[in-house]
């Protein structure tokens, strides 16, 4: 039986999506927040002070940092807050809070202290470079930064070299070329993909080729933030079985003990093949003719 935690303050935690790039880009919504929230935790409050000057808006509230360095340590301050009522507003430096961003770890512990957990969608630089990568986006995952180690970056990639879905994963400037390489060893030189570069400000750049190009074209150095769009592996197509390996593999289980009749329909079910198909390469193999 699944338990629902029922809700046991009137604290509120908003997570509050902020413009990767133009500043016209923020959500309304964003500058209510900033005016109303009781906290506002900032990733870089220097970068808030920006922000909110662009906006026009002066926060009311107290404002604080929260990022990788002081997450755990002001998660308990910030639950504690929300605990007796207070309205929290969560910002990162740039799109949403949580990915790839402080976040998870204070969403977590509202949650758990059954403290109602809301957001202010805005901009994402993972949706953007999607959709402008010009490849499939039926399907796709999200990986974040790659590991900075070589070793590590390699086995993390080779991990995904089947992934079907395409895939979307961050990286810095300084290591977007060993990157790139390293995906068109894993995935292949020739696997279609995209580099997506200070997406929505003003030297917005979409590089697409295949991973080799792109590895070849960062050799010169990248700037800005980048997102990575690499397609997914292409579907294996169904394997070509020649009447002679049809037969060896009902041979291999009759010598395993099974009844003929029993191993072709085995093979059969498979490899997906029509019975008739099996039986007719058995009797070929059987008589010598094609």
């Amino acid at each position: 039986m699944v338990v629902v935690k029922q809700l046991q303050t009137e604290g509120l935690l908003v997570l509050a999506g902020t413009p990767i790039g133009d500043p016209a880009d923020a959500p309304p919504r964003l500058a209510e927040q900033l005016r109303t929230a009781d906290v506002v935790a900032a990733e870089d409050t220097r970068r808030l002070r920006r922000l909110t000057q662009e906006l026009g808006v002066e926060p009311a509230g107290r404002i604080v940092s929260y990022f990788e360095g002081n997450e755990a340590a002001r998660t308990p301050e910030l639950v504690a807050r929300l605990a007796e009522g207070a309205h929290v507003l969560l910002v990162t430096d740039a799109g949403m809070p949580s990915v790839s961003d402080p976040g998870y770890r204070l969403v977590a512990a509202a949650v758990e202290a059954g403290i109602r957990v809301t957001a202010v969608p805005g901009p994402s630089a993972v949706l953007t470079a999607l959709a402008l990568s010009g490849l499939p986006v039926d399907r796709f995952c999200f990986e974040g930064f790659p590991p900075r180690k070589a070793g590590e970056r390699s086995r993390a990639l080779a991990a995904l070299a089947h992934e079907p879905r395409t895939m979307v994963f961050f990286e810095a400037t300084h290591r977007i070329g060993e990157t790139l390489e390293a995906m068109a060893e894993s995935f292949g030189a020739d696997r279609p993909a995209a580099v997506c570069r200070e997406l929505t400000k003003t030297f917005e750049e979409v590089k697409r080729g295949t991973l080799g190009e792109l590895a070849a074209w960062s050799k010169d150095g990248v700037r800005g933030e980048i997102t990575v769009v690499v397609s997914g592996a292409a579907p294996a197509g169904p394997a070509e079985h020649t009447p002679e390996s049809l037969a060896a593999l009902v041979s291999a289980r009759e010598e395993a003990g099974e009844h003929r009749k029993t191993a072709i329909a085995a093979v059969a079910a498979e490899l997906g093949l029509p019975k008739r198909e099996v039986f007719d390469a058995v009797v070929a193999a059987k008589t010598g003719t094609d």
